[in-house]
């Protein structure tokens, strides 16, 4: 088994801590994880699925590591994310007994890195957490950063704090277990790092996408590896969201509200709503006259080829009206003062943050956006 693995610092300051990026640190995660214990003890919070394939594997690693465990098993999906599971999660850590000192593991996908990042937030006002995430997602987005939370009927992610993890461990082995769609979902959280900033790495995935869905662990390493660089430098220049750090959500203010319209189901994937989501900031953009003819249309076609949906009448089932997806995008989080900001683009490689975009414009956009081949 290759043991190397590649380290990505987060530069916080006194919350600084590194993302280690490899295949096979599953088996290695008591020796990595043990140095940062207060005691020779963390409870892991978990779901169903992946307690299925890795969970005793965690176990044994930590044991051989003189680590003990135990073991909080959630129902896997984004309706988890909720008020009732968090009090439900909340609880049984107090019940674990989990103090002030001790560690929480978030092993699992963005749903269980967020949910039980939040609740290490918040339980005893504050406890210590690591995460090892186990899909392409959570390994290239959700578990660096320290965004945690939960959503509400409102909308995504709207109830939450920034805690910062001690460690990330993004196992590449892990992702071998993933079905295809996953996989996708993730690989749209990577295509947006080149769309964003980096227009060399958007073209090294265009040469490259077969590769990392044929499992290729080296090109898969890479992409994992840019991808929580550029994340971890945004984070580094504005941790709290106040500034650059917005770039990250290109494509999902039209996104989150797909999801919200879709009741965060199985209908769309948050990976699935942000590949949507990026080609109408795309399309918005160019509708704006902001970037080139044709832009949108080399991003939905790489996008495709990857096997995603990019146009909302994929979605199955029916959709809000115009009128009623704006609403739903009054909720983003980025809104200040009820106006929208928009993360548009001039270019591949070239996203910027607009924050006087006028709703009439919005609107008239999904209006033609619904009518688009």
């Amino acid at each position: 088994m290759n043991t190397s693995h590649t380290t990505v610092a987060v530069a916080l300051g006194d919350r600084s801590y590194d993302i280690l990026i490899g295949n096979g640190l599953l088996a290695r995660a008591g020796e990595l994880v043990k140095p940062h214990l207060k005691r020779p003890h963390a409870v892991i919070v978990t779901d169903a699925n992946v307690a299925r394939h890795h969970l005793a594997a965690l176990q044994a690693s930590l044991s051989a590591a003189g680590v003990g465990s135990d073991a909080i098993v959630l129902a896997p999906g984004e309706k988890s994310k909720s008020y009732a599971t968090l009090a439900e999660l909340c609880d049984k850590l107090l019940a674990a007994g989990v103090e002030r000192r001790d560690t929480i593991i978030a092993f699992g996908g963005g749903v269980i890195g967020d949910l039980a990042g939040f609740a290490a937030a918040i339980l005893r006002r504050g406890v210590n957490f690591i995460q090892i995430p186990t899909t392409l997602l959570a390994q290239v987005d959700s578990s660096v950063g320290g965004k945690t939370g939960i959503n509400s009927p409102h909308g995504k992610n709207l109830v939450g704090a920034f805690h910062q993890p001690q460690l990330v461990l993004a196992d590449l082995g892990l992702l071998k277990t993933l079905p295809r769609r996953e996989l996708a979902a993730g690989y749209a959280e990577v295509v947006k790092y080149g769309l964003l900033g980096d227009r060399g790495f958007f073209d090294w995935l265009d040469d490259n996408v077969g590769r990392v869905f044929a499992g290729d662990l080296e090109a898969i390493g890479h992409a994992v590896a840019v991808s929580c660089k550029a994340k971890a430098n945004i984070v580094a220049e504005d941790e709290t969201e106040t500034g650059v750090r917005a770039l990250l959500n290109l494509g999902h203010t039209f996104g989150h509200a797909l999801e919200a319209a879709t009741g965060y189901s199985q209908r769309l994937l948050h990976g699935e709503s942000v590949a949507i989501g990026m080609v109408q900031a795309f399309r918005f953009s160019e509708a704006r006259g902001l970037c080139p003819p044709q832009t949108a249309g080399r991003v939905a076609a790489h996008l495709k080829a990857a096997g995603l949906p990019i146009h909302s009448r994929e979605i199955p089932g029916d959709l809000p009206p115009p009128q009623g997806l704006l609403e739903l995008m009054r909720q983003d989080k980025k809104a200040v003062a009820g106006r929208l900001t928009f993360i548009l683009v001039r270019g591949i490689g070239e996203a910027f943050i607009a924050k006087d975009v006028p709703d009439a414009d919005v609107l008239r956009f999904l209006e033609e956006d619904l009518k688009h081949p």
